[in-house]
């Protein structure tokens, strides 16, 4: 259980595996973050898999590590831990395909929306629960996957929406049956790792320069609102309505 990886020579497999529902600490945020670094250090890697066992690909942070503290350590960590491992995933050498099942929520769609390409099961739901977590972040790459007044609209009201109805935006590549997901990334990212892995390594670099949008910068402006409601305490009784329904 943890953070895995698994290697081919050209494509690299990155696994989250943290039962019950891929809600990640603020250790595990880091050691994602190294492990997708690690993954494609060798040369002949031209393509990194981020793919995730059990219910969901990712449930975002592991809020219970933030109720238990009684001064802002945990909450600084997994800020900096959630920043990165987005800019793990954006720095990548090599493109990143996520392969995305069940829960997709709040960080695991800053890992989503950072990646370059999605391929998602017929089950996969996406969404931003922050608002009634008592936090802010990842619009910035909610807005890589959905238009911006939509992107607005979800975080305001919280909804989910499907992988057909990104896949009819164009964010997600495909979506295929849950038990075809892990053929149909294999074979996506295949196609890539069929090609030069010089010219894929400057192809990547390529694309992140002509992005419209600095990612990290506006990340970490969103962060900067995290803050502040914790420092105004509604966070902290946004995290223990939701815990304690949970309980019920």
């Amino acid at each position: 259980m943890g953070i895995d990886i698994r290697g081919d020579g050209r494509i690299t497999e990155v696994i989250i595996d943290i039962p019950p529902v891929n809600a990640l600490s603020a250790d595990d945020w880091f050691a994602l973050a190294d492990a997708i670094r690690t993954a494609a250090t060798s040369s002949t890697v031209t393509a990194v898999i981020l793919a995730a066992t059990g219910r969901g690909f990712c449930a975002g942070v592991d809020l219970k590590e933030l109720q238990h503290r009684t001064d802002n350590a945990a909450l600084i960590a997994v800020n900096r831990g959630c920043f990165a491992a987005f800019a793990a995933v954006y720095d990548c050498p090599v493109p990143v395909v996520a392969a995305v099942h069940g829960y997709c929520l709040g960080g695991g769609v800053g890992l989503a929306g950072t990646a370059d390409i999605v391929v998602a099961a017929d089950d996969a739901t996406f969404g931003l629960p922050e608002v009634d977590r008592g936090a802010l972040g990842a619009a910035t790459h909610l807005s890589r996957l959905v238009p911006h007044q939509l992107m607005r609209a979800m975080v305001y009201t919280c909804r989910t929406i499907s992988a057909q109805e990104l896949r009819n935006f164009g964010s997600v590549l495909e979506v295929v049956p849950r038990e075809q997901l892990a053929a149909a990334v294999r074979r996506v990212a295949g196609e890539i790792a069929a090609k030069d892995p010089l010219i894929i390594r400057r192809a990547k670099e390529s694309l992140n320069g002509i992005d419209p949008v600095d990612l990290r910068r506006s990340y970490r402006y969103e962060q900067g609102f995290t803050y502040e409601l914790n420092l105004a305490g509604v966070s902290d009784r946004a995290r223990q309505s939701f815990l304690d329904r949970r309980r019920h």
